[in-house]
């Protein structure tokens, strides 16, 4: 493959794809110095999301807050309702909000392997709840803790509202303990199906018990709601907590493998060597659930850049998205449009289809999904619509698609975009070479277009505009 696509390889699995100044990649490519780098600039903290509290300045509380204080006062007059829906459209607003503040730091950021890993891990820990407070709680620490411990990051990600509210934890008292925060726990974020038994989930809930939040949404424990009595969970018996439950979970080898069998799969192939996979969960269990080393261990491998691994993943519709968005600057007329063409597509940060998060692979494609996904690069400069075809959801629509009812299924996409910024980085390449220079740079297939068929398409003029249009309505470039 060509020196630039073993670069982008690496680029577009450990973060959103590569930015216009790799474009001018000519030289070797080394694996350990690149991913160092991506580590380096995704070292520090981020900053974090503040968009709903300047949104619900004058409410004086949280979403839940106002609402559960509405409901409460038992008011069914007008203004009540009036009310209410206005804290509904706030909240659909705040969450419109967050995704396109979201969607421009996966975009812009030098931090790609951090953001890369909140998107991961926002499947991982798959939640939806219509409190744009919470969505926002819930974003802020997979940023903050995305290449922390896997410890920090489960006992921080379990503790907030939003998890807590989602998988129904606030009504988890003694003598009625709920099992679904326990069960989940298990199955999904840590050792997986066939590693714990029903008798495991039942006690595990009664240790949850008393795990709730306050009005503000912070995390607390209702000390006269939980469970004393002694449990056995896994082989071990106390009186435990939730917080020991974790320890418990993060004691058994089955979580790390659980882990990088997921993680594998999303940075490196849909179909699992066993053996790397393995090799990768000893390491992370002997790590101490470093996600850092885990990462340096996998984006190093010898593996990872082999034949069958490179240009085989599916871009999900938010990789497809962002990554166009950052080989081709561009400042959109209307960026809610971006909140459609995730709808269109079938994902839609802050909604995954379950709690289970989206399954990924395949089920991104099919004959509707491919034709939009290829047309997509074409419509940027078109005064074209997109034909968008779906069930009407005002959730997953945040509101936008019942704005215009008479035009529900066709919206435009117009950028104004930077072609010169674009290519700035091929200037240093010979004239000669920019042709198989731009295809490496766009495409990760191991057989590169012959360019006297891409130019019978595209003609000579705005060349290397056009060109790059073509490379990205390709059905290749629906993979890295």
């Amino acid at each position: 493959m060509h020196p630039l696509q073993k670069q982008n390889h690496l680029y577009w699995r450990a973060g959103f794809g590569p930015a216009p100044a790799q474009l001018g990649f000519t030289g070797n490519f080394h694996p350990e110095k690149a991913f160092k780098e991506m580590l380096k600039a995704s070292a520090n903290a981020p900053e974090t999301f503040s968009i709903i509290e300047k949104l619900l300045a004058g409410m004086g509380q949280n979403p839940e807050a106002a609402m559960r204080q509405e409901q409460m006062a038992g008011d069914n007059s007008k203004e009540a309702a009036e009310r209410r829906k206005a804290i509904q459209q706030k909240n659909r607003e705040g969450i419109r909000q967050l995704n396109l503040a979201w969607l421009q730091q996966m975009i812009e950021s030098p931090a790609q392997l951090r953001e890369k890993m909140a998107f991961f891990w926002h499947g991982h820990f798959a939640c939806r709840t219509q409190n744009s407070f919470f969505n926002q709680q819930l974003l802020n620490t997979i940023r903050t803790y995305a290449l922390s411990d896997f410890g920090t990051l489960l006992a921080e990600v379990s503790k907030t509202a939003a998890m807590l509210q989602f998988l129904n934890n606030q009504q988890n008292r003694k003598f009625s303990p709920n099992e679904n925060f326990a069960r989940e726990v298990m199955e999904l974020f840590t050792m997986g199906r066939g590693n714990y038994t029903e008798q495991d989930v039942k006690e595990a809930a009664r240790a949850f018990t008393g795990w709730g939040f306050n009005q503000s949404g912070e995390f607390q424990f209702r000390r006269n709601q939980h469970d004393e009595g002694m449990k056995t969970i896994l082989g071990k018996t106390g009186n435990f907590e939730g917080d020991q439950v974790m320890k418990i979970l993060l004691e058994q080898p089955a979580t790390a493998r659980f882990i990088c069998t997921k993680l594998y799969r999303f940075f490196v192939n849909d179909t699992v060597n066993t053996k790397q996979v393995d090799w990768l969960a000893k390491r992370f269990f002997d790590s101490g659930y470093k996600v850092t080393s885990l990462l340096t261990d996998l984006f190093t491998a010898d593996w990872f850049y082999a034949k069958e691994n490179m240009g085989t993943h599916i871009k999900s519709p938010v990789e497809l998205w962002v990554g166009i968005r950052r080989q081709i600057p561009m400042q959109l007329a209307n960026g809610d449009a971006q909140l459609l063409v995730q709808r269109a597509l079938g994902q839609v940060l802050f909604y995954p289809p379950n709690v289970a998060g989206w399954p990924g692979g395949k089920t991104w494609i099919d004959s509707s999904s491919l034709l939009l996904r290829m047309r997509l690069p074409q419509l940027f400069s078109s005064s074209e619509g997109i034909e968008i075809n779906f069930k009407a959801d005002d959730d997953t629509e945040m509101g936008q698609g019942k704005r215009n009812p008479a035009n529900m299924n066709r919206y435009k996409i117009k950028a104004d975009i930077d072609w010169q910024q674009a290519f700035a980085a091929l200037e240093k390449i010979p004239e000669k070479d920019r042709y198989g220079q731009l295809a490496a740079g766009f495409l990760q297939t191991n057989k590169l277009p012959e360019q006297s068929f891409m130019e019978f398409f595209i003609g000579r003029e705005n060349y290397q505009a056009n060109l790059a249009v073509a490379f990205m309505s390709l059905p290749e470039y629906q993979l890295c």
